[in-house]
């Protein structure tokens, strides 16, 4: 029934049964140096699964896999949610998509797939014979009280914005809870993953959120060379580098624009955004598309960096660092600005430890982790900068962060094109991938921390790949955030977090 998993990797699988992997996972979490990673299932054969749980030790750069098979017949395990409520979401796309039921979450009922638009008996990556619980239909909370109101937006939005529902239960313009509801943008990437061939299942990864092309592709490569046991040649890592700081630089500068917008600051929503648009000018020359899409690969990246293109890079960060410096300051030490932002959409440190909260997000609620720091991709953890940080998890902390971390990416970028080292940018792959084994990548994008991980089967073939995008995190932390604000606060909140809705439906 179980399948003997390697790693070539600092990632090891250890079984447990199901009704042990709650406390266990919650005591390894609780060690110095470890945090809850990812929680999804996969099919062990068409009549058995298993529930499979990722801890990460930040101190080795690695972590461990606890892995919980269910006996034949079985959908239902103990929920891990009241152990470690940032699983909370995880589980119920269990739920979903495998059919299984955590017994004792607290608020279980379906996550991505709506009714009536899905059956209620399809649970798309379940084995073919394997035991489902029926899915609970999505239902709102409802807030009850003298004078509670409910105001829905969406899913249809003004303007270009992706499709979310977002239901504000409020006394007058008091928040008091706002639900998220989203996956209208499920497209079933994990599970074309599997069916692709592992040569070109990049294509599709880097797809899962556009933003965050170059993020997702780094964290397929990594997840596959570690497969393969492959070194990426010095040159190729130090261009990802660049990739990645790029992407994060440019919706870091594009987020102070959009906030400026938010809060009517004209001077701010004018000077950002075409310090956005330099940026995708710099990823244009660096990849030949201005989202950095087809650039990185399995092994390197696709294409070099001739000499006319990195003496424009060059010239193109020099002149768009000047301007960030002297346009920064004129948002963040405006003194309207700082009233209108600070104290606006508060998230605690201890909320945002609780709901693991990753990224600028829980940068700016006290916390210290950035995967940059800890796990290898690109040329991190040697080149990681100190993290940012704030403790009053606000507007302004968020959009702090965001500043300190483009004066950051732009020290990378400036530092690597200076020191570009002359190797090939591409080391040669094997024909097929290694038997019943295991990658992750993990990656610091520009949300946060990013987790691709997959696991092929006794042919080589990826059996199950599962995707965790940073908003997945963060969508909680945004939802506690609004709390107790203005309902016309609530953009002003939003843009601050940034989520993806694609990244997080998958």
């Amino acid at each position: 029934m179980t399948m003997m998993l390697t790693s070539p990797s600092a990632f090891t699988m250890l079984e447990t049964t199901p009704e042990a992997l709650a406390p266990r996972a919650q005591a390894l979490a609780r060690q110095p140096g470890w945090r809850y990673g990812h929680l999804t299932a996969r099919a062990l054969d068409t009549q058995h699964v298993a529930v499979d749980m990722l801890l990460l030790d930040t101190r080795q750069g690695g972590g461990t896999i606890l892995s919980a098979p269910l006996p034949k017949g079985v959908c239902e395990y103990p929920a891990l949610t009241p152990y470690l409520p940032a699983a909370h979401w995880a589980e119920r796309a269990v739920g979903d998509f495998f059919g299984l039921h955590a017994a004792g979450h607290p608020r279980w009922k379906s996550l991505l797939l709506h009714d009536p638009m899905w059956p209620a008996d399809l649970f798309p990556l379940a084995g073919a014979e394997q035991a489902t619980c029926r899915r609970e239909p999505y239902r709102f909370l409802e807030v009850q009280g003298e004078g509670i109101h409910e105001i829905p937006v969406g899913p249809i939005h003004a303007g270009i914005i992706e499709p979310g529902h977002f239901r504000f239960s409020c006394v007058g313009e008091i928040v008091t809870n706002l639900e998220i509801r989203l996956g209208y943008q499920h497209r079933g990437i994990e599970k074309r993953l599997t069916e692709v061939p592992w040569q070109q299942a990049r294509f599709v990864a880097e797809s899962a959120s556009s933003d965050t092309a170059a993020g997702n592709a780094l964290a397929h490569a990594v997840a596959v060379e570690q497969l393969l046991g492959i070194t990426v040649p010095e040159r190729a890592a130090a261009l990802r580098t660049i990739a990645l700081e790029i992407e994060r630089l440019g919706n870091h500068l594009g987020d102070l624009g959009a906030l400026s917008g938010d809060i009517g600051y004209s001077a701010g929503a004018a000077l950002f955004p075409p310090l956005r648009g330099a940026t995708l000018a710099l990823a244009q020359l660096l990849t030949g598309n201005r989202r950095q899409r087809w650039f990185i690969r399995p092994g390197g990246v696709a294409r070099d960096l001739d000499a006319t293109r990195l003496r424009a890079l060059r010239q193109g960060v020099i002149e768009l660092a000047r301007r960030a410096e002297e346009h920064t300051p004129l948002v963040l030490e405006n003194p309207g600005v700082i009233e209108r932002m600070d104290g606006t959409g508060r998230l605690t440190p201890a909320l945002a430890r609780d709901f693991g909260i990753v990224g600028p997000a829980g940068r700016a609620s006290g916390s210290g982790y950035d995967a940059r720091l800890h796990f290898t991709h690109g040329l991190f953890p040697a080149l990681a900068p100190p993290p940012a940080h704030r403790e009053t998890g606000d507007v302004l902390a968020r959009a702090q962060i965001k500043a300190d971390e483009i004066a950051a990416s732009l020290a990378i970028i400036t530092q690597l094109l200076e020191m570009l080292p002359e190797t090939p940018v591409c080391a040669p792959l094997p024909p097929s991938l290694p038997a019943s084994a295991i990658g992750i990548g993990i990656v610091e994008a520009w949300r946060g921390e990013l987790l691709h991980w997959l696991i092929t089967d006794e042919a080589g073939n990826i059996a199950r790949y599962a995707i965790k995008d940073p908003s997945f995190n963060n969508w909680t932390g945004l939802a506690i955030a609004v709390r107790g604000n203005l309902v016309t606060d609530f953009p002003l909140c939003n843009k601050s977090f940034n989520l993806s809705y694609s990244g997080n439906d998958l």
